[in-house]
C-alpha cells in the first residue's frame, strides 16, 4: 500500500475520534463499563467479519505482551474516557483527555534514538496553559463534584499516549489482531459491568443510534484505520494531524448544544492544539 494512501486512511480515524465525545454524550446515561462493552462488541464484530473474509485467523496468535498492551490500552483508555464524560462536563473533560497527542510527542522523545527537544517542552507548557485556562474560565475551580471526571480524563490521556508509543515496538503485528483486542475488551467490560454497575439501556432511538455509531466509528473502524496509518503511513504527519482533534471535538459539542461557546473554552482548545503543533514541528515538514 502506498504511504500516501495509508496516511489518508489513518487521517479518517482522527475525524471519527472528533465525534467520540459528542456521541458518548448523546448515548444518555448508559453506565461507562456497559457502554464500553456494547460499543467494543460492535467494533469487534466488524473486525471479525474482516478477519473471516480474509482468512486471517493466524493474526490472533501473538505473544502475551502484545495482548496485554492491546487489551490494556483499549480497555483502560475507554473505561477512563467514558467515565470522564459521565462525571464531568463533556467539553472540559474532552480537552483534558486530548492532552494525549502532546504526551505522545514527549514520550516518543524518550525512546532509543530519539531526544527530547526544546520545542517539545515548549509545546508541553503551552498545552498545560490550555488546561489552566479551563480552570480560570470556571473562576479558578472546576468544581469538587467534577474532579472524578477530570481525573479520569487526565489518566486516560496518559494511558492512550503510553499505548500508542509502546505500539511502535510491535509494528510487525498485523492489523487484524485489533479485532481480537476489541473482542477481549468487550468481554472484560461485560464482566466488570455485571460486577460493579447497574444495567441501564439507552432510552429512545437517538440514544440507541449514538451507541451504534460509536461502535461502528470511533470505537470500531477507527482503530483499524489508525493501525494501518501508523504502521504504513507517515506517522509524523498523522501525529501533527491529531492536534486538530481537540478543536474538532469541542466544536462538535458546541454546535450540537452540549457545551457553551465560552472564550475560555475556545482559548483552551487553541492552546492545547497549538502546543501539540509546536512540539511536533520541525521533525519533518
Amino acid at each position: 500500500m502506498p504511504t500516501a494512501r495509508a496516511t489518508l486512511i489513518g487521517f479518517s480515524a482522527i475525524l471519527m475520534w472528533s465525534l467520540l465525545a459528542l456521541l458518548t454524550v448523546m448515548s444518555g446515561r448508559v453506565p461507562p463499563l456497559q457502554l464500553q462493552a456494547m460499543t467494543f462488541a460492535l467494533g469487534g464484530a466488524i473486525g471479525l467479519v474482516w478477519v473471516a473474509r480474509n482468512k486471517a485467523w493466524a493474526a490472533f496468535v501473538q505473544p502475551a505482551k502484545v495482548w496485554a498492551l492491546g487489551v490494556g490500552g483499549l480497555a483502560g483508555y475507554h473505561a477512563l474516557y467514558f467515565a470522564s464524560l459521565r462525571f464531568a462536563p463533556p467539553a472540559e473533560a474532552g480537552l483534558i483527555n486530548y492532552l494525549w497527542p502532546l504526551l505522545i510527542v514527549l514520550f516518543s522523545g524518550l525512546l532509543p534514538g530519539e531526544r527530547l527537544r526544546a520545542k517539545s517542552v515548549a509545546g508541553a507548557l503551552l498545552g498545560l496553559a490550555g488546561t489552566i485556562v479551563l480552570f480560570m474560565g470556571k473562576g479558578g475551580t472546576l468544581g469538587l463534584d467534577n474532579w472524578p471526571g477530570y481525573a479520569c480524563a487526565f489518566c486516560a490521556a496518559f494511558v492512550w499516549s503510553g499505548y500508542s508509543v509502546l505500539s511502535r515496538r510491535f509494528a510487525a503485528v498485523p492489523t487484524a489482531t485489533v479485532a481480537g483486542f476489541c473482542v477481549a475488551t468487550a468481554v472484560l467490560a461485560t464482566l466488570a459491568h455485571v460486577s460493579f454497575e447497574t444495567t441501564l439501556w439507552p432510552q429512545g432511538p437517538t440514544q440507541w443510534l449514538a451507541v451504534v455509531l460509536l461502535g461502528i466509528g470511533p470505537v470500531g473502524i477507527a482503530f483499524y484505520v489508525w493501525d494501518i496509518g501508523v504502521k504504513r503511513g507517515d506517522i509524523r504527519l498523522l501525529g501533527v494531524g491529531s492536534y486538530a482533534a481537540p478543536v474538532l471535538s469541542t466544536a462538535a459539542l458546541v454546535l450540537a448544544g452540549y457545551a457553551p461557546a465560552t472564550a475560555s473554552l475556545v482559548l483552551a482548545a487553541l492552546l492545547i492544539s497549538g502546543g501539540g503543533l509546536i512540539a511536533a514541528w520541525g521533525k519533518k515538514k
